[in-house]
């Protein structure tokens, strides 16, 4: 999997590794017990601190996404909590509909731009959900 990070982007780098991680499995390019490189390769091989890449993963463990041991490193394990993922999403989508409706996009445009990117993600996904 490609890891492309924005150095011009005002989002974190350990966040955008994060979800380029996230979309990996999402997309199945990435699969259940596949092992993550280790911190120290990653941050080699896309010009970041270590601590950056410690960081992300210690998110993606903390969210269910992958487990960490001490002589696999960090491997994909996907044990989310349902519910908990469920919040998180009601959260999200709370602030980005307030957008749009202060944008004054229209409900069925929202709906098939979810639509469009769910299939996107689905298509090929071994997440369960």
């Amino acid at each position: 999997m490609l890891i492309e990070i924005d150095f011009q982007s005002e989002e974190a780098l350990y966040m955008q590794l994060r979800n380029q991680i996230v979309l990996g499995i999402a997309r199945s390019l990435i699969r259940e017990g596949d092992s993550l490189p280790s911190v120290r390769q990653l941050a080699g091989d896309i010009g970041i601190n270590m601590h950056t890449v410690n960081k992300a993963y210690s998110a993606l463990r903390d969210e269910g996404f992958v487990s960490i041991d001490r002589r696999r490193g960090a491997v994909i394990a996907l044990n989310v909590d349902r519910q908990k993922v469920e919040e998180e999403l009601r959260t999200h989508l709370r602030v980005l509909l307030a957008k749009s409706i202060c944008k004054e996009i229209p409900r069925a445009d929202v709906h098939a731009l979810v639509d469009e990117i769910y299939d996107e993600l689905r298509a090929g996904s071994e997440c369960v959900g």
